[in-house]
């Protein structure tokens, strides 16, 4: 299989991953980098909103790309195993050798494969409490994997109580077919973050126990968030009660 060449730029002490064209595929400052720098690649970790962390708690990420879910994970939540899943060896180099991602330990393990066929695994179903999905290719038309077939594998992935994060892209005729797809999966269990700058908008989909909960609660809880690892949670309550109808008293999914 062809592999997209992987390629880099910086400016203004950022260095981005690109796939041989201009489009940008990951971030990283220079100077901080374990922070995670991109908006939308911070909403990835908003499972930490609904799932407390502890030893034992199992977390899935498909798509590696410049490491950033991972290396916070990996300093922030160091109770937390997380398993990463990337196709192409060459963004599993460059992840390592040009931003700083941990190599495999007992708190992490990058797996060489494609996440169609890691999420038909049988050891795997029902194992993770977290699954984030972060899967595009060089021309960025869309997620890579956008199935009803492929978010039905994400939701066997979970356990229960469990939350998948997807990163979609807003302006192209994908989003509205992934998110169909993640809803019929899902069970319309689905919430989204307001598009950001660079017009890509996370879903949140839920397995498990309805959530109730007071929005005060969620504040509280994205404000703790903030405190212990200075990700910029502070919008991410209103953002969400603001952009999801039936959601106005309090958060029930």
């Amino acid at each position: 299989m062809l592999m997209e060449p992987v390629t880099f730029s910086e400016s203004g002490g950022i260095l981005y991953l690109h796939f041989g064209s201009e489009l940008i595929q990951g971030a990283m400052r220079i100077r901080d980098p374990d922070e995670i720098y991109l908006e939308y690649n911070q909403q990835m970790m908003a499972w930490l909103l609904f799932l407390e962390t502890r030893p034992g708690m199992r977390v899935a990420q498909l798509g590696l790309g410049t490491g950033a879910l991972t290396k916070f994970t990996h300093r922030y939540c160091p109770a937390v195993k997380t398993t990463v899943v990337e196709l192409n060896p060459s963004v599993i180099v460059a992840a390592r050798s040009m931003f700083f991602t941990p190599d495999n330990d007992r708190c992490l393990e990058i797996l060489q494969t494609d996440a169609k066929v890691f999420i038909q695994s049988k050891k795997y179903q029902g194992y993770f409490d977290a699954v984030q999905v972060d899967l595009y290719d060089a021309i960025c038309d869309g997620p890579s994997a956008s199935s009803l077939d492929f978010y039905k594998g994400c939701y066997n992935l979970l356990k229960e109580p469990g939350v998948m994060t997807v990163n979609l892209f807003s302006r192209h005729k994908s989003f509205d077919i992934n998110l169909k797809n993640i809803c019929e999966a899902f069970d319309n269990r689905v919430l989204l973050f307001p598009e950001s700058h660079d017009c890509n908008v996370v879903a949140i989909a839920f397995k498990g126990p309805q959530l109730e909960v007071e929005w005060k609660e969620v504040s509280r809880r994205a404000k703790l968030i903030m405190e212990k690892t200075g990700l910029p949670t502070n919008t991410w309550t209103s953002g969400l009660h603001r952009e999801n109808a039936n959601q106005e008293t309090r958060l029930s999914i």
